[in-house]
C-alpha cells in the first residue's frame, strides 16, 4: 500500500509525495487520516523559510523531533481512524475515532498513548482544531483575566478568534479586538468580541483608547494579548496598555525582529510582558494542572464553541501546494484551511 506525505522542500516549495505506507509494530496502530488542520502561523514560517536557525522543529512531539531542515514533513493537527492495531494493542483501538499531533500524511503508525480519543460529540473537523484551542486555553491560564477587565486582543487568525470566543464567555469590563482583514474582524464579533478594530487604520491606536474610555474609565487595557504574528503590534499593545497592565505576547516572530520603544511609558508604568507557549506549562500551574488535563479542557472547550464556522476552505491533500499558496498571498480571505483526504 501507499500513503501520501507532504514536504516542505524549501522557502515557497511544497510536494505531495506518494511513498510506501507503514506498517505497525506489535506496541502500534495504523490510523487511516480523515482531515488536517493548517496551521496559518507556524506553518506559514516554514513555507517562507523564516524558521529560526538551528531551533529544533518542536522537542515536546515526538513526530517532530529534530532540528530544522529542508526538505522536512510538518503539520500537528490531523484527525483519523484506527483501520490496523498492533498484536499487542488491545481490540478497543480498532475503528476509533483519534488526534494527533502528526504531519500532514494520509496515514501514519503510533503508539496509542500519542492519540487522543475524540469524543463521540465532536466531528473530525471539529477535532482538529484541538491544538489552536489548547493554545487559546493557555493563553488565559497565562493571562489570568479577571472580572470587570478591559481586554485587547490584537491578531484573529484561528487562534486568536478562539482567544477571543474563550474571553467572551467571561464578565469582562470590554473586549476589543484588532485586524488588519474585514473578514477576521467579522467573525471576531460573531464570537463575541464588543468591537473589532482595523489594524491597517491610521489611527488604530487613538481609536482603540476611545473605545476603552467610553465608560469614562482611563482609555487603557487591564490585559493585552499580541497574537498576530507582527512584531510591530507589540509596540501597539504598549501603547494601549494601562499602569500595572499585563501583555501575553502568543505570537511566534520566527526570524522576524521586534523593534521596540521601551524607554518611554512602558518604564514607567510598569507593564509586564510575558511569553506564553503552548508547549509546556506555567511554573506557577505545575502543581495543580499537567498537560494531559489542559488538553482535556480544551476538547471540553471545542464541544461549546463548536468551531467550524472558521473554516473557509476544504482542499484535498493531491493540491496542497495550491492551499499553501492561498494561505500565504490571501490572508483576507482565508481563516482555516482544512487538507482532506
Amino acid at each position: 500500500m501507499k500513503r501520501l506525505t507532504l514536504k516542505f522542500t524549501g522557502p515557497y516549495r511544497v510536494a505531495v509525495v506518494e511513498e510506501a505506507a507503514p506498517s505497525p509494530a506489535p506496541g502500534e496502530v495504523l490510523v487511516k487520516t480523515l482531515v488536517s488542520a493548517i496551521s496559518p502561523g507556524t506553518e506559514l514560517l516554514i513555507y517562507r523559510g523564516e524558521w529560526p536557525a538551528g531551533m529544533a522543529i518542536d522537542a515536546t512531539i515526538s513526530a517532530l523531533s529534530g532540528e530544522f531542515s529542508y526538505p522536512v514533513s510538518y503539520g500537528y493537527s490531523a484527525v483519523g481512524r484506527v483501520t490496523e492495531i498492533g498484536s499487542e494493542v488491545s481490540p478497543e483501538w480498532l475503528d476509533r475515532l483519534v488526534f494527533a499531533f502528526n504531519p500532514h500524511q494520509s496515514s501514519f503508525v503510533a503508539k496509542p498513548e500519542s492519540l487522543v480519543s475524540v469524543p463521540d460529540a465532536l466531528l473530525p473537523e471539529e477535532a482538529a482544531f484541538l491544538p489552536n484551542m489548547e493554545t487559546a486555553v493557555s493563553f488565559l491560564m497565562d493571562g489570568h483575566p479577571l472580572i470587570g477587565e478591559k481586554v485587547v486582543v490584537f491578531g484573529q487568525g484561528v487562534v486568536g478568534l478562539l482567544t477571543t470566543a474563550l474571553l467572551s464567555g467571561m464578565p469582562l469590563g470590554g473586549l476589543l479586538t484588532v485586524d488588519k482583514h474585514s473578514l477576521r474582524r467579522e467573525k471576531s464579533l460573531s464570537v463575541g468580541a464588543h468591537a473589532a478594530l482595523d489594524a491597517a487604520g491610521p489611527d488604530k491606536v487613538q481609536a482603540l483608547k476611545a473605545h476603552l474610555a467610553s465608560d469614562g474609565q482611563e482609555a487603557s487595557a487591564d490585559l493585552v494579548f499580541e497574537l498576530s504574528g507582527n512584531p510591530s503590534a507589540l509596540q501597539d499593545a504598549i501603547a494601549v496598555t494601562g499602569f500595572g497592565g499585563r501583555i501575553i505576547v502568543g505570537s511566534w516572530y520566527g526570524s522576524k525582529r521586534a523593534d521596540l520603544d521601551l524607554g518611554g511609558r512602558f518604564h514607567r508604568s510598569r507593564i509586564t510582558i510575558l511569553s506564553s507557549q503552548v508547549s509546556n506549562l506555567a511554573a506557577s500551574l505545575t502543581d495543580r494542572w499537567t498537560k494531559t488535563r489542559r488538553l482535556r479542557l480544551a476538547m471540553q472547550m471545542l464541544q461549546l464553541l463548536r468551531p467550524t464556522g472558521l473554516i473557509t476552505h476544504r482542499i484535498p491533500i493531491s493540491r496542497a501546494s495550491e492551499a499553501y499558496e492561498l494561505v500565504h498571498q490571501h490572508p483576507d480571505r482565508t481563516i482555516q484551511v482544512m487538507l482532506t483526504y
